[in-house]
């Protein structure tokens, strides 16, 4: 993270705003907790077609009910057990964009990243400010490597790679990327860990 970014961090939590970041195109974005009630944003992108085309590979759509989400906001907004973050992406217009996430899965206690933008704010540079945003965030709560698994064909790939991610391995179906969070010091010591 550039010196800039990381001053805006900072005068953005000293304003209340959980996080805002902007990129070389000025993008500008805060990751905002959702109450229960406004899940149906999530719902709403969810049963998207063209928002969940990159999940395709793995079945499109998600259905997510009304009467899921209490249980779900539970396990992944209220509960403080570690294992779970999630947040709304809003621009500056305060309009939500999309998604971001992650959880610890699996015995190797992987945290794997999840970034979703609605399809009609494709191309204007959130997913790459939120994908840094939710990097920085799961630093800051001391996950030292993040994960995702993403489709072959998934055009994600490249912008997870454009922030640092790096290949763990790749199927014919889909490539595990990998992006170290601590600092370079502490990396030479925890890379086997990771």
């Amino acid at each position: 993270m550039d010196k800039k970014t990381a001053v805006e961090i900072s005068a953005a939590k000293q304003m209340g705003v959980e996080h805002i970041v902007s990129d070389e195109r000025n993008i500008k974005i805060s990751l905002y907790t959702p109450k229960l009630d406004e899940l149906w944003f999530r719902k709403e992108f969810m049963s998207d077609p063209d928002t969940m085309s990159y999940n395709n590979a793995w079945g499109g759509t998600i259905p997510f009910p009304k009467e899921d989400w209490e249980a779900w906001y539970n396990n992944w907004v209220v509960a403080d057990d570690d294992k779970h973050f999630y947040r709304y992406i809003k621009n500056a217009n305060g309009e939500f964009v999309g998604e971001v996430a992650y959880h610890i899965k699996g015995e190797r206690k992987m945290c794997m990243a999840d970034v979703i933008i609605e399809s009609k704010y494709r191309g204007k540079g959130y997913g790459k400010a939120a994908l840094l945003l939710l990097c920085e965030q799961a630093r800051e709560n001391g996950v030292d490597c993040i994960y995702d698994n993403i489709a072959i064909d998934n055009s994600a790939v490249k912008l997870f790679q454009d922030v640092g991610f790096i290949e763990e391995y790749k199927t014919e179906e889909f490539i595990l990327l990998k992006k170290q969070l601590n600092n370079k010091d502490v990396q030479i010591q925890q890379k086997r860990e990771c």
